[in-house]
């Protein structure tokens, strides 16, 4: 993905100016009261999400920046500060780079996108609604986020210039981030189908022996979080991002054919990879495996599902790098303990052991939000369920109403950094990094303003509060 556009040289520079003075200036005054490698990673998170959040750098030069510096602060062992490269996101990545290329190299996104758009109404708020819709079943059925992406964003592309939605035009924008968005978010209240929710449900039964059943998780947190959420994300990007009526090309309208030897053999393997991805409850292979397999078998010479130049040449190597230093800044933070400093001091400011249920389980999301900042949304679970126990005899609440309130949390992306899922779908999308940045924000105060109001009270019926 090319890098975001920036500001002009002399604004750019200014920007990066400010942020670096913000983080020294934020570091020196957490040294005090915090021990000097959580003051450190305070510094090293405020400078790198503020480069990405503005866009004041490319977002492979920020996090090059980000390596070069914990480096020689020595934060954390360079195991930590690369640990980004170690994970299976990062692999999934890479793999859904390859699984694209193969797409594009094939021509079968363009023969999907045919099928799907014959399907649609040519009507911008059907194409987008029908995107979601779609994006939403799919979930209960794959249960990886970037699994899910790496499916259909090519398809989408496709079908964006099928339908006469230019590049850099505000029909595809707002159809590519339909299925950004709605390939991830919602699915947090699905229990399988994001990493956050599993992480959460593992520890907490490891920690408490409390395991929640899907519907149980799905009756709790599906109906505002996730059906209703949808409905205003669709509605969010039609009017952040209108668009006329769509104008299908001839090719639509084209008789069908047979599939090539190489769509038929591309088509073999991803039917093999979603059988995988759907089944990994009994055969325990992670997703980014299965999607490995199948990239180097898209890239075997001889396969003829690549071009010869597709690792040199349509390999983006700035997505990989902008991933690595996202879920690197994340495993500092919770490695130097300034993730847990974050919710006792935020705890002991807000008063979590006054005011109402309701009012402790909003608290208690409000914490969950400001540690994903800092930690992106998987280090929610991470850093928040061991505390679960303590937050849970500070608050009176049930541990189980302690956990479920992560939902609130790691449910609500304010900026796409946060969530490597979403910068996966991003990255294979060329999605403008502005224009993501624009749906989350929008989406997010919503969420926080109408959503969150009333998810507290669908608890409240339920009995939860």
């Amino acid at each position: 993905m090319p890098a975001t556009p920036g500001p002009p040289p002399p604004q750019r520079h200014a920007a990066v100016a400010i942020i670096a003075a913000g983080a020294v200036l934020a570091g020196w005054l957490a040294a005090g009261p915090l021990p000097a490698d959580q003051a450190i990673a305070l510094a090293l998170a405020i400078f790198s999400i503020g480069l990405w959040a503005s866009s004041a750098l490319p977002e492979y030069l920020t996090a090059l920046c980000f390596f070069l510096l914990a480096i020689l602060l020595k934060v954390a062992p360079p195991t930590v500060i690369f640990s980004g490269f170690n994970s299976s996101t990062f692999w999934l990545l890479f793999s859904g780079l390859i699984t694209g290329a193969a797409v594009r190299h094939t021509a079968l996104d363009q023969r999907w996108a045919n099928s799907l758009a014959a399907l649609m109404s040519q009507r911008y708020g059907s194409v987008i609604g029908t995107i979601v819709a779609f994006s939403v079943a799919l979930s209960f059925v794959l249960p990886s986020s970037i699994g899910r992406a790496v499916l259909l964003i090519p398809i989408i592309t496709s079908l964006a210039g099928r339908l006469g939605y230019a590049p850099g035009s505000n029909g595809r924008t707002g159809m590519l981030l339909a299925t950004a968005l709605g390939t991830h978010i919602p699915a947090f209240t699905i229990l399988p189908a994001n990493v956050p929710n599993m992480l959460m449900a593992g520890t907490a039964e490891t920690l408490y022996g409390y395991a929640p059943t899907y519907t149980q998780y799905l009756l709790l947190h599906f109906p505002v979080l996730g059906m209703l959420k949808s409905l205003v994300l669709a509605g969010l990007i039609l009017w952040l991002f209108p668009a006329g009526p769509a104008h299908p090309d001839g090719q639509i309208r084209r008789a069908r054919t047979s599939p090539t030897p190489p769509q038929r053999r591309l088509m073999i393997a991803l039917a093999l990879c979603l059988a995988f991805w759907m089944t990994d409850s009994l055969h325990h292979i992670a997703p980014a495996w299965i999607s490995m397999a199948a990239g180097t078998y898209f890239l075997w010479p001889g396969s003829g599902l690549t071009s010869k130049r597709c690792i040199n040449e349509e390999i983006n190597m700035g997505s990989l790098l902008f991933i690595g230093g996202v879920m690197g800044l994340g495993a500092i933070v919770a490695a130097t303990g300034l993730g847990g400093a974050l919710v006792e001091a935020a705890g002991t400011y807000v008063g979590l052991g006054d005011g109402a249920a309701w009012q402790k389980v909003a608290m208690l999301g409000g914490i969950g939000t400001l540690v994903a900042l800092f930690t992106t949304l998987p280090g929610v679970p991470a850093i928040m369920t061991p505390l679960a126990a303590s937050l849970s005899d500070t608050t009176g609440l049930p541990i189980a109403t302690v956990l479920m309130s992560q939902v609130l949390a790691f449910s609500n992306v304010i900026l796409p950094y946060q969530s490597p899922p979403l910068l996966v779908a991003i990255q294979l999308g060329k999605i403008d990094l502005r224009a993501a940045t624009r749906i989350c924000l929008a989406l997010a105060a919503v969420t926080l303003l109408v959503l969150t109001p009333l998810d507290l009270l669908w608890w409240h019926l339920l009995g939860w509060i």
